[in-house]
């Protein structure tokens, strides 16, 4: 499928083919285009991720060299899903792929998503930098489903990277932090979405390497009116503790109060995917004293002095703390702009540019140094450990995940 716009050399596999064949957009503007949910429970965590890649291009002066970058937020939400939707999705990607000036796009949040835009940003040959995704088979095979990682890649070569560490650590991660916390016996439930049905079986995994019992593994019913039921047979399976993998928009919230009233000492284990506001924020103090969130957002005060930066620009020029993930929208777009520029005078030529991102070596950050490997993941693998007091998320503990 053509969407109109230079597509990229061979089909030879991986990302370090040459830029032989143009992908130049032939202008000395470019378009980085970012889509996010901004709808829905994930709304204040998409627009604290939006913020951090404004502030990014803005210390940048909105220029590459003597390249101008123009900024384009999108949405991959609608208001009947209240989350992330395939459609719009499909149509944010498709209209960076079908602009000439598109160099990059930053996104989706959901995994769920990725799988939809990636496919379609990969026959356009343009560089894509998820801030947030963690499903392991959008990048590698191990412990991925059948036909991934490739089936996301029509072109045969990779176009996809992010800044986050996959699920294969923080499934490791996860099963340290139950360990630590005195877990037995574990239940895992799941959203059955790519990203929480992913989590789940990375946890598994880890669970065995590790020597955690696991007691189920089952899906659960976004739509549910309650899980009571489902409450009902966990306790009636000895687990000691529960690990839900998924979002918030996925009733999160309504899971973890029915789980608690069932099963009221069990500790409630839950990733990333409700490290935000719309979820922890609506606990309770009884539900808040047995929940744990695994975030790879850590402390502000263990990240190199830029990081640190961030954190006090944002609050400064934003008037409040930014959500876990505004860090990470703030590294995407830095790490894109130095593709660009290490790309030098073909700066505004796609592969050119997407050669330049999977070169990336011992980067300085705001999240520390790191490297870009063959897979597009990079080599940053600390974890936090998180509570929540009082209605806000509070640091715990540097996970450090044992993947093997």
């Amino acid at each position: 499928m053509s969407f109109g716009v230079a597509a990229c050399g061979s089909s030879s596999s991986g990302s370090q083919s040459s830029s032989s064949s143009s992908g130049s957009t032939g202008s000395s503007t470019l378009t980085i285009y970012s889509s996010l949910p901004l709808q829905g429970d994930s709304r204040a965590q998409s627009l604290s991720v939006v913020n951090g890649e404004k502030l990014a291009l803005a210390a940048k002066g909105g220029k590459v060299g003597n390249f101008t970058i123009k900024y384009v937020s999108l949405d991959d939400s609608t208001a009947a899903a209240g989350k992330w939707d395939p459609g719009a999705t499909s149509a944010d990607a498709r209209k960076a792929a079908q602009d000439k000036s598109t160099i990059g796009y930053l996104g989706e949040f959901n995994s769920g998503a990725s799988a939809i835009s990636i496919p379609i940003l990969n026959e356009a040959g343009v560089l894509q930098v998820s801030p947030s995704n963690t499903a392991t088979g959008l990048t590698r095979s191990l412990g991925a489903d059948k036909g991934e990682p490739d089936k996301y890649y029509p072109s045969g070569k990779r176009t996809y990277g992010r800044v986050v560490p996959a699920d294969h650590i923080q499934g490791a991660a996860q099963v340290s932090y139950q360990k630590d916390n005195g877990c037995t016996k574990s239940y895992l439930l799941n959203d059955k979405e790519v990203y929480g049905a992913g989590l789940a079986k990375n946890v598994a995994a880890a669970a065995k390497v590790q020597g955690l019992t696991i007691v189920g593994n089952t899906g659960m019913d976004p739509k549910a009116a309650n899980y009571r039921s489902v409450a009902q047979t966990i306790k009636a399976s000895g687990a000691d503790c529960v690990f839900f993998g998924g979002i918030t928009d996925n009733n999160a919230v309504q899971l973890f109060k029915d789980l608690h009233a069932a099963m009221p000492t069990a500790k409630l284990f839950g990733p990333d995917g409700v490290a935000e506001t719309a979820f922890f924020s609506k606990l309770g103090a009884s539900l808040e004293k047995v929940t744990y969130i695994t975030n790879p957002t850590l402390d502000p005060k263990l990240y190199p002095p830029a990081g640190q930066e961030f954190f006090k620009t944002y609050k400064a020029k934003f008037g409040t703390e930014p959500e876990a993930y505004a860090i990470y929208g703030y590294e995407a777009m830095g790490v894109m702009l130095q593709a660009i520029q290490n790309a030098g005078a073909k700066g505004n030529d796609r592969q050119a540019v997407i050669d330049a991102f999977f070169k990336i070596k011992d980067r300085d950050s705001v999240l520390g140094k790191y490297s870009i490997d063959e897979n597009g993941d990079t080599t940053l693998s600390d974890y936090g450990g998180d509570r929540v007091q009082n209605g806000k998320l509070v640091f715990d503990k540097v996970i450090k995940a044992q993947t093997s």
